[in-house]
């Protein structure tokens, strides 16, 4: 599978590199206090660290124009696509290191379903900031290089991810809905499917192993 940059021109559909935010302290605070898992990937919503440097201030006030947001992480080794999950919002990412995002559009979705074959991988080099668009189909980061993990800040609006609302699903979407703010098209052969999650997600379930010993 190409593996493109997000400073490729093809990255403009999915999202966008944004500039003029104080990332360091964000960088180290994230390395210092989120742990690496052995295997698999561990979320959290909101880390109290990184809620407190002045730089949150400023990604709630200009990057989501001053709505309440949560600064959390995402951080494992993964290699596999599994899921893809869409938001009513835009999200925010950064990693402590090289990182890879396979990522799809809701454009593409016929009948509630996406196809595995129009999903594109984006390589996020370490230190970048990255806007992905809330109509761009994103999930869980994967590793750069054979036997790394990564460390990947994750900004959203306030709340996302945490439980949903209990609904009565009256159309379609309603029954994709995963967590609050969260939509979630799974493959058949992922852990999220076999706790219920509707598989939407239509042929091979991507594994970039093998293109990241090439």
């Amino acid at each position: 599978m190409k593996i493109h940059s997000v400073f490729d021109p093809e990255f403009a559909r999915y999202g966008r590199v944004m500039s003029g935010y104080d990332l360091e302290p964000l960088l180290a605070t994230l390395e210092a206090v989120s742990p690496m898992p052995e295997t698999g990937t561990a979320y959290v919503a909101e880390q109290p660290e990184l809620m407190a440097l002045p730089v949150a201030k400023a990604l709630s006030d200009r990057a989501f124009g001053g709505l309440p947001v949560e600064l959390g992480w995402c951080n494992g080794r993964n290699t596999k696509l599994n899921c893809l999950e869409y938001h009513r919002s835009s999200e925010l990412n950064l990693g402590t290191e090289d990182f890879i995002l396979l990522l799809g559009r809701r454009e593409d979705m016929t009948d509630g379903y996406l196809d595995t074959t129009t999903v594109a991988a984006f390589r996020v080099p370490a230190g970048t900031l990255i806007e992905l668009y809330a109509s761009t189909l994103h999930f869980a980061p994967c590793s750069a290089a054979p036997g790394r993990g990564f460390k990947v800040l994750v900004v959203l609006p306030h709340g996302t991810n945490l439980a949903k609302p209990e609904i009565v699903p009256q159309n379609d979407e309603d029954r994709l809905l995963w967590a609050r703010n969260k939509w979630l098209l799974a493959h058949a052969e992922s852990a999220q499917a076999a706790r219920g999650a509707a598989v939407r997600l239509r042929g091979e379930n991507l594994d970039l192993a093998a293109d990241l010993c090439k």
